[in-house]
């Protein structure tokens, strides 16, 4: 799984709106805080708000705020938001591919890869992240030996 800029932005962006929710923050204070062009946050925001994510409040005492709890959004939930579906083949969702022959039953293996990263990406909350409590089973995936190994 590739993370975009955008990913990455909108994931940081909703931490920081976590770590202060309730209340609103301006998106000069974001873009400050995680060092990101406050016109790429705007848009990331925007994304956020569409979906559901996050509120606006126009006005001198404006900015955003998370629309519910840190522990009700996921990670998997923001990223979507501003990435679209988490796995694709082909612009095709895995269960929709189809193939012949001795690739037959790859639309499984594609079916498995996603399971295993909505596993990760939709059982961490903002606030897991926040207070570095990462579930078990994903605490565990970042102490096998080659998970910090690039390859």
């Amino acid at each position: 799984m590739q993370i975009s800029a955008r990913g990455d932005y909108a994931v940081r962006a909703a931490l920081s709106l976590a770590a202060a929710y309730p209340a609103l923050l301006s998106t000069q204070t974001i873009s400050a805080e995680q060092d990101m062009p406050r016109k790429f946050l705007e848009a990331v925001l925007a994304d956020l708000r569409r979906a559901g994510i996050v509120r606006a409040q126009r006005g001198a005492e404006g900015g955003y705020a998370l629309a519910r709890p840190p522990r009700e959004v996921t990670v998997g939930a923001v990223l979507r938001a501003v990435e679209g579906p988490l796995a694709g083949v082909r612009g095709l969702r895995p269960e929709e591919t189809s193939y012949e022959g001795v690739a037959q039953h790859l639309p499984g293996f594609w079916v498995a890869v996603r399971a295993s990263l909505r596993r990760v990406v939709d059982e961490v909350s903002l606030a897991d992240v926040l207070g570095g409590r990462l579930p078990a089973h994903v605490r565990r995936l970042t102490t096998q030996p080659d998970a910090w190994e690039p390859r």
